[in-house]
């Protein structure tokens, strides 16, 4: 991917490329951020050392760890934090081998190293952002606006199980008939780009940064979410993981961290615009344009409904994983109580 892409891509696709869950699929690992990051937390004397791992090239997903560093809360806490960026076998794999202590991961992404036959030793211990923000972004001429409206048009599918089950699965919701679309693949890195040259009539996005890119670029699109056909699909998308055996050596300082992590989310959700002005001061290369906006809409998203950051409901969680297991999509039945722990927020 150039740069140019690289500004205003952030898909679905390449997050589950990144956390090599695409099978076949390979990832560039990005190098943006990473010696800053370096750089800013070596300030820091006698702290703890830690790394985080990111799951993609930094973006408003990632403010508030850039807004924590930036402001030194991290340090406040006697945390040295380097910011790594992901390789190209995942991040995951990376948190599971204790190679780094930290990482951002997907809910539906760790169900697929949980469930395999040597499940990875890691735990998620924090939502990034409350509720499932993606959803069906395409023309608005097309008048696709509800799942069943998706019959007769091209859907551009990186072609994973997971993902068309929740396809099937909403068009089912709403009355529609998943064999009457057409799967096309997806082979764009700008979903607006890919929607005004009819590569596809419809993709899976995230709210937060292509519907906001399409705003920006004046595109008219329609856009409906997940979350208002099937509350099983309302999982946690992205969390902050860690390896396991870093949590149980070092409870303080995992809650040192996140305590510093839920400063920088707050700051993030109560002053957009500074927190945008910080991500993209640390990483230039960024589009200010569309990571300001993008923080605007995030805003609203990193806490919600929730009684704090990063908190994860139990019962959502269970939700989720319970869909995978009904619908056969992962290798062995998941634990659908497992997998993720609150105890690190206090």
């Amino acid at each position: 991917m150039n740069l140019d892409a690289m500004k205003t891509a952030l898909t679905r696709r390449s997050f589950l490329k990144t956390a090599g869950v695409a099978g076949a699929g390979i990832a560039s690992a990005y190098a943006l951020g990473g010696c800053d990051d370096n750089r800013q937390s070596a300030s820091a004397t006698n702290a703890t050392e830690l790394s985080l791992v990111l799951d993609y090239t930094p973006n408003t997903n990632h403010t508030g760890i850039y807004v924590a560093q930036s402001l030194g809360y991290y340090a406040e806490e006697g945390i040295s934090l380097t910011i790594v960026s992901p390789p190209e076998d995942g991040a995951d794999a990376l948190i599971g081998a204790g190679s780094v202590q930290l990482g951002i991961s997907y809910q539906d992404v760790m169900a697929n190293y949980l469930a395999s036959s040597t499940p990875l030793p890691y735990t998620a211990i924090g939502a990034v952002v409350q509720h499932n923000t993606s959803g069906i972004m395409s023309r608005q001429e097309d008048g696709i606006t509800r799942p069943r409206a998706m019959e007769g048009h091209q859907y551009a599918t990186w072609n994973q199980d997971v993902e068309q089950a929740m396809i099937r699965d909403i068009m089912a919701y709403d009355g529609g008939d998943y064999s009457k679309i057409e799967l096309v693949p997806y082979a764009v890195d700008d979903e607006v780009a890919g929607l005004r040259s009819n590569a596809f009539d419809c993709v899976w996005v995230y709210e937060g940064w292509a519907v906001q890119n399409a705003s920006l670029q004046n595109f008219a699109y329609s856009y409906f979410p997940f979350i208002d056909y099937d509350d099983s699909l309302d999982y946690y998308t992205p969390v902050i993981a860690a390896n396991n055996e870093f949590l149980a050596k070092n409870a303080d300082t995992a809650r040192a961290f996140m305590r510093a992590t839920r400063r920088g989310y707050e700051y993030a959700a109560s002053n957009p615009s500074d927190a945008a002005r910080i991500l993209v001061e640390a990483v230039p290369e960024l589009d200010a344009q569309l990571v300001a906006k993008s923080a605007e809409y995030l805003a609203g998203k990193y806490i919600d409904d929730a009684s704090e950051w990063g908190y994860i409901d139990k019962d959502r969680w269970a939700r989720f994983y319970q869909w995978l297991n009904d619908n056969g999509l992962v290798e062995t039945t998941l634990d659908v109580d497992a997998g993720f722990t609150n105890d690190y927020l206090a």
